[in-house]
């Protein structure tokens, strides 16, 4: 077994830098644990789902007042939570590195990402446009207009553990919505990390920002249901497993509260005869080993055609074992630790259950790095002949099921033949086999790639899927309208009072 330097002292000087008080780490019931070494770095108080409530209740006042500030001078609050983001970039980073097992520059990329939707939300403040329509009527004007929505609920995952707030808060922000941010219980200290972040850029923002604009609930799945059950709560954006999302669509639906679902990714790549197998390999290597297999676009099922079949896989078969496992705090390790035991059973389950069903393993094994309380694996290849059932069920790790095919079309019915329809891609440099593939005809993913693989989307474009993926979007594009409510207006600005579709009604 490999010691690792403790990462107590780590977390701690860190929360300290970014503006978190000691006084708030110690004493509570949510023991945060680093998946690093396996320690626990503080001992957390919890809300209560009464004082849940209560927090609630204030961010709706605080939507009350935000809604009135004009979008543009709502960008100005985004601009400077982006200018504290960059100023605390590498803390934070390396605060997600040892509570979230991320390797650095993955952590730093995670911060990125929320930098760069703050760039992209400042914009946006400008540009919350609706239309201006034609009315049958003389003398009339139709628009559409797009007005704040109230308090946004935000139930975050671990496996990216700000990012995912920032998709929501930023866009939130500049919509004039209040924000309620329920982590996930496996990463509350970022969440911390964040919320001092944003109550820094407010300060300098000013008065216009009302208390309550952004507000963080620690706890459980109690504090969780209190969230998504509140009247005044119009719009959840829940991140996490298709488990969760089938108890807050319905508890949402039931109340007629919007839901923004964000849950599993079965996802799929096909290696065409045509593709530069070089590219390939390594867009195959990190959509399936990066961030230990536990982003919601990993890379899980790879269909390779029978052509190039033993050449491709004997490469990757040789690649696995020399990608480095270990501390994500080191240089040139890529791949960091599963968050807990429980992703390590699971992990260890699907592959016997693989090699129940004909499936020949490579890698999956643990490594011995960090305690016994701290869960490394190495990367796991199953080649199968068939799309068993535990190849349909996602595992949250680094497992790749690799099959033949002869038939593209064959192929794309494989890849969309599983439960969720999140990301996907297809490598070749055959025109009709990529075109296919992005048609009607092909994937049914939400996001459908070519010579790239399923993970690593930029936020300009809206992130999401279709089928037990849950539909939402987040991020870029119209991503936006989901954070406000739409109004049909028309005006008369005539004497007369024609109605529409010819009817009369004279007094």
């Amino acid at each position: 077994m490999t010691t690792l330097p403790s990462a107590v002292a780590e977390a701690r000087a860190i929360l300290d830098r970014l503006g978190v008080p000691a006084s708030t780490l110690d004493g509570g019931t949510l023991a945060a644990r680093s998946p690093v070494t396996g320690e626990i770095l503080a001992s957390l108080p919890e809300h209560t789902p009464a004082r849940a409530a209560a927090a609630i209740d204030a961010a709706h006042g605080a939507y009350l007042a935000w809604r009135q500030v004009p979008a543009p001078r709502r960008g100005e609050l985004v601009r400077l939570l982006g200018e504290e983001l960059r100023a605390a970039k590498d803390d934070l980073a390396a605060l997600v590195t040892l509570e979230a097992g991320k390797v650095i520059s993955e952590g730093l990329g995670e911060v990125q990402e929320m930098i760069d939707i703050c760039d992209y939300a400042v914009g946006l403040s400008r540009q919350l446009f609706g239309l201006t329509i034609a009315s049958e009527r003389p003398d009339h004007r139709m628009m559409e207009t797009w007005r704040p929505l109230g308090v946004v609920g935000v139930i975050s995952a671990f496996n990216f553990p700000v990012a995912v707030w920032s998709w929501n808060a930023a866009l939130a922000f500049v919509c004039g919505d209040s924000v309620v941010w329920k982590p996930s219980e496996k990463t509350p200290l970022v969440a911390l990390a964040t919320q001092a972040l944003f109550e820094r850029a407010a300060a300098r923002f000013g008065p216009d920002a009302p208390s309550g604009l952004s507000t963080l609930l620690i706890g459980g799945r109690a504090v969780g249901e209190a969230l998504v059950d509140h009247p005044k709560v119009p719009l959840v954006s829940a991140t996490g497993s298709t488990a969760m999302g089938r108890t807050v669509g319905p508890k949402l639906a039931a109340r007629f509260g919007r839901a923004l679902l964000e849950l599993g990714g079965n996802n799929a790549a096909i290696v065409a005869p045509s593709a530069d197998l070089d590219l390939t390999l390594r867009g195959v290597a990190f959509a399936a080993m990066g961030t230990a297999g536990q982003r919601c676009t990993t890379l899980r099922r790879l269909f390779v055609h029978d052509s190039v079949y033993d050449t491709f896989v004997d490469r990757l078969k040789s690649a696995y074992p020399s990608v480095p496992v270990g501390d994500p705090r080191a240089a040139g390790v890529l791949v960091g630790p599963l968050i807990d035991k429980a992703a390590f059973d699971a992990m260890q389950s699907a592959l016997d259950a693989s090699r129940a069903g004909g499936g020949r393993v490579v890698g999956g094994d643990r490594v011995e790095v960090g305690g016994p309380n701290a869960f490394y694996v190495a990367p796991a290849l199953v080649e199968i002949d068939h799309q068993a059932e535990i190849v349909k069920a996602e595992t949250f790790a680094p497992i790749l099921y690799v099959m033949r095919y002869t038939e593209l079309a064959d192929a794309i019915a494989a890849q969309n033949d599983v439960a969720q329809g999140l990301s996907s891609s297809i490598f070749t440099l055959n025109l009709r086999e990529a075109e296919l593939f992005l048609s009607a005809q092909g994937s049914d993913c939400g996001i459908a790639n070519v010579n790239i693989g399923p993970s690593g989307a930029e936020i300009g474009g809206a992130f999401g899927g279709e089928k037990e993926t849950g539909g939402g979007r987040e991020a870029g594009s119209d991503s936006w309208k989901a954070y406000m409510r739409r109004a049909t207006n028309t005006v008369n600005y005539g004497t007369t009072l024609p109605l529409a579709q010819g009817v009369t009604f004279d007094v």
